[in-house]
């Protein structure tokens, strides 16, 4: 440092011994000529003995040569100025997170929760000081640092140093007498209290979203208290899902309903009753979508504003008809289309049968085979297997 903190008693100013006063009376005088436009222009028109014959209207008296280094590095640079608590921050406690789980039901409508939590508090006896007079020591143990330093020996010039918290004062570099200690806390500081909070879930909020309540963390002395912070959890919905906005819906109709219509009611989030049906002459094709608008979620703070609901159709289709029901389909249906084969051509081609197939299982089985047949030519490489029986001997 280049300076040391004035005493509350005088405003003197103390120089590091190891500095030189001239070159400090030499860096401030130059910082006055740069800091004064008029100074600056007698300078750059008679030099600088002008500045000394008095031309610049007061010499160079009361300029700190620490407001240089005040100007680049901020007031708490050195020690000049106002007084040792200048510029001094204090510490900011750690915010306190959990987690808020919430229904799709909840996030759609909106929602308000109560929840009780436990948090630390400044003891009100001793106003956080831990002792009836208010006074404090500087611990022993660690002298006043919070820190320990303790060095293991770890081999031949060889040593290891670790630095932890005081386990006498915790880490605060304070100890308290035993007489003095508050009876509120027992010297703790703080105290234990449960503190219900009320948490509102605003309609359209997303998952991972956060609510947060300023200054309600743990409390602590010399200390700016944390947050609380809500994370919002959003929770499966057994129906729809949620994209966004947006909602989705999985419907299943039969093949008589794709081609002839159908009607579904469905219960939205709100429980209001939704009577949803298809065209007369619509066709509903496979893994199609249909949309809704304004019945998705609400947009978060502008709830009169809402996503789409998308339903997805699939289609299942009957596993066997009968002839009677084939004609009375191909009477109705669009014709099939007409064979480019003639019953000559026809009669030459070879009949083949089709069967059901899970082609996931298919797929694994082929990989399977595929594995063991690698492994069998392996073993029937020359040498191969006598170099696994040569390895499993050593």
């Amino acid at each position: 440092m280049f300076g040391r903190a004035p005493k509350k008693s005088d405003n003197t100013k103390y120089y590091d011994k190891g500095g030189d006063p001239e070159k400090f009376k030499e860096l401030a005088q130059a910082y006055e000529v740069l800091s004064d436009p008029e100074k600056r222009e007698i300078y750059d028109q008679y030099g600088e003995d002008a500045l000394k014959e008095g031309m610049g209207g007061g010499g160079g008296g009361g300029v700190d040569p620490f407001d240089i280094f005040s100007s680049f590095f901020g007031p708490s640079f050195g020690g000049g100025g106002g007084g040792s608590s200048r510029g001094r921050r204090q510490r900011r406690g750690e915010d306190v997170v959990h987690p808020l789980k919430a229904s799709l039901e909840d996030l759609y409508n909106g929602t308000s929760k109560k929840l009780s939590l436990s948090r630390s508090v400044l003891c009100s006896k001793c106003k956080g000081k831990g002792s009836k007079s208010g006074a404090s020591m500087r611990c022993p143990g660690c002298q006043g640092s919070g820190m320990k330093v303790t060095i293991r020996q770890l081999g031949p010039s060889m040593i290891q140093q670790m630095q932890q918290a005081c386990n006498d004062c915790k880490g605060t570099g304070e100890s308290i007498n035993d007489k003095d200690r508050c009876p509120g806390c027992k010297g703790e500081k703080v105290l234990q209290e449960k503190k219900v909070l009320e948490v509102h879930v605003e309609k359209g909020m997303q998952h991972n979203q956060k609510i947060t309540f300023p200054g309600e963390a743990d409390e602590a002395p010399d200390t700016v208290t944390g947050d609380i912070v809500f994370v919002v959890q959003q929770k499966e919905h057994p129906k729809f899902k949620r994209k966004g906005d947006d909602l989705f819906y999985e419907h299943t109709i039969s093949l008589t309903e794709a081609l002839c219509g159908f009607q579904l009611v469905l219960t939205h989030l709100d429980n209001r009753q939704l009577l949803i049906k298809s065209n007369p002459g619509e066709i509903v094709k496979p893994d199609s979508f249909k949309a809704i608008s304004d019945e998705g979620m609400p947009m978060y703070q502008r709830p009169f504003m809402k996503g789409k609901l998308y339903i997805h159709f699939t289609v299942e289709f009957p596993d066997s008809l009968a002839p009677d029901q084939c004609k009375a389909l191909e009477a109705v249906l669009p014709p099939k289309p007409a064979s480019k084969l003639t019953d000559m051509e026809l009669d030459e081609c070879e009949e083949t049968t089709m069967h059901d197939v899970n082609m996931e299982e298919e797929m694994r089985r082929k990989a399977h085979a595929a594995a063991q047949e690698a492994y069998d030519e392996d073993d029937e490489m020359p040498g191969g297997g006598a170099q696994r029986v040569q390895c499993a001997q050593q």
